[in-house]
């Protein structure tokens, strides 16, 4: 009998879905709590402790608190979770525009958007109001005196060419749209600005890109810098002392001095610019590459409500100047990746700012911010589990760090003293033997991959290679890694242990030494292999390395068998 079972090549039977099973799971939050990626916040001007932001991957949170709690106030109303604007009526609070789909394209984790939703009871309830083709909104602003008068700043799909992008206006409260502003199917509106002091006059920033698996495409002719003096009806192009060839851009018009407007402008001629007579002609005052750096993921300018030369450019860090852009300090914040600010108009000094790290707020200038640790926010690119009991869950949080954290404790809820990271990075790919989870191997972009003790607390780096440095060039390196190159610890043995780029690595002494067991498993296709940036801006930050093994599985009955994705 045992004999023809060995013979026997029948496949076993497919599991079979248990529907109703599977309905009757609930679901908890187990945590961290801490924020994930924010690119939308605003504030009340009625009310200096309440406060909105945009989640990238989990809709509209409102604090009444000043930050230190923050509450859901978008679920079962939203269809998707991204978040690109949000914007509050300063004539009725009550009114409320969210546009959907976050602005600052990731070559992962990037959600598109629906359209915009509309409250009317300060975000009790929402109403779909349209523009769901749009994808990726960037802006939207509101009449100062009349709400149901909006513009939205349709940034459109990074992945194809498309006609819906746009500056959008509806005179009805969001029942009607009118495309009021189209430049061409590669560019779409990065930022748009109304006058503080006359509402007729609006400002669009358009930035032509496109994303592809291997490279972002920011810059062209399709960017460029529109204004409109009737309400957005008509539009012309701000051409004079700006750069020819321009790339992603943001605007802002000066609410302390009329006629002053901002740009901060990608382009090999790039950085600050500023105009002193409502954009006719413009001059660069600022040239330092900090305040362009990876452009396409930033690029915001915010200018002070009453003091005319002080004007802020978020990026990597918040940088303020105070002396009209020619220098400029940072600004410390909670998290770093800075994509908006909402400066109140009353009293300048209370900020709110969103960040890779969710949104913190200041009342004193910025010299210190609200907490970031209840937000429940995070975006997990991989999660796994052990066998533990309770058994531990582990991932890698989008821009903080890998994460272990039990599904439950024995001394009441689980807080943030219940997490910690176990090595790698934010793209960690967490592998371990289930049973026994001593060791756990993480890894980072760039090829990056280390190893945590668990019973010492300590980590080190067990790379398989030179990775890939910041600005390098993807076709110069032997090995390519993908953003989440996958690692496995064999079932049939904890001490082997697989790392994936192009080849696979194996190791069989917790990745003191390496071999490749495959050759290139990818097409290597080298016209997709290099700098993943341009025309402008090169990027090499490592999620646009291409030709790169995305998945692997080991057969649990069988350990000579491996299986990838590429």
């Amino acid at each position: 009998e045992a004999q023809r079972r060995r013979n026997n090549n029948t496949p076993p039977p497919a599991p079979a879905f248990d529907e109703e099973a599977v309905d009757a799971l609930s679901w908890r939050n187990v945590g961290p709590h801490r924020g994930g990626r924010s690119t939308a916040a605003s504030g009340f001007p009625d009310n200096p402790y309440e406060y909105l932001m945009g989640s990238t991957g989990g809709g509209v949170w409102r604090t009444t608190n000043a930050g230190e709690t923050w509450t859901n106030i978008s679920d079962g109303f939203f269809n998707t979770g991204s978040v690109g604007a949000i914007a509050i009526s300063s004539a009725d609070p009550n009114v409320i525009y969210v546009g959907m789909g976050e602005a600052p394209v990731r070559g992962v984790m990037t959600s598109h958007g629906d359209g915009v939703y509309k409250s009317t009871d300060r975000g009790r309830t929402w109403t779909h109001v349209g523009l769901e083709g749009v994808r990726q909104i960037s802006k939207i602003r509101i009449h100062p005196t009349n709400p149901d008068i909006a513009w939205v700043g349709g940034q459109g799909s990074p992945y194809g060419l498309t006609d819906q992008r746009g500056v959008y206006k509806t005179t009805d409260g969001g029942t009607n749209w009118r495309k009021v502003l189209y430049v061409n199917d590669k560019a779409g509106v990065s930022d748009l600005s109304l006058d503080a002091t006359n509402p007729r006059i609006l400002y669009a920033a358009f930035w032509e890109h496109q994303r592809l698996p291997w490279k972002v495409v920011s810059g062209g002719e399709g960017s460029g810098i529109w204004k409109s003096e009737d309400g957005g009806e008509t539009w012309n192009e701000l051409t004079e002392g700006l750069p020819d060839l321009m790339g992603k851009i943001g605007v802002t018009a000066a609410p302390a001095q009329s006629g002053r407007v901002w740009a901060i402008v990608e382009a090999e001629k790039g950085g600050l610019y500023k105009s002193d007579d409502y954009g006719e002609t413009w001059s660069r005052v600022n040239g330092d590459r900090v305040l362009q750096a990876r452009s396409w993921y930033y690029m915001h300018v915010f200018a002070h409500p009453t003091e005319a030369n002080t004007v802020f450019v978020l990026n990597a860090p918040v940088l303020r100047s105070t002396d009209g852009g020619r220098t400029f300090q940072g600004v410390p914040t909670p998290h770093g990746d800075n994509h908006d600010l909402w400066i109140n108009p009353e009293h300048p000094n209370w900020m709110i700012n969103a960040n890779d790290g969710g949104a913190n707020i200041t009342y004193n200038n910025g010299m210190t911010w609200s907490r970031q640790s209840s937000q429940p926010t995070a975006q997990f690119y991989r999660i796994n589990a052990d066998n533990q009991f309770p058994y531990r869950i582990y991932g890698g949080q989008q821009d903080n760090s890998s994460v272990s954290i039990p599904n439950r404790t024995f001394s009441g809820g689980i807080s943030n003293d219940d997490f910690y990271a176990v090595g790698g990075c934010e793209s960690a790919w967490p592998a371990f033997d289930r049973d026994n989870p001593r060791y756990v191997y993480a890894g980072c972009y760039q090829g990056i991959i280390s190893e945590w003790d668990e019973e010492t607390r300590t980590q080190r780096d067990v790379m398989a290679y030179y990775f890939l440095g910041l600005g390098e060039n993807a076709a110069d390196l032997k090995y390519r890694f993908n953003w989440n190159a996958p690692i496995l610890v064999s079932v049939h043995d904890p001490s082997v242990i697989y790392h994936a780029g192009n080849h696979v690595l194996k190791s069989t002494n917790r990745g003191d030494a390496w071999a490749e067991v495959s050759p290139d498993l990818t097409k290597n296709d080298t016209s997709h292999i290099g700098y993943g940036g341009g025309p402008i801006t090169s990027e090499g930050a490592g999620g646009e390395v291409y030709h790169t093994i995305a998945s692997m599985a080991e057969a649990t009955i069988d350990g000579q068998e491996l299986w990838v994705g590429a």
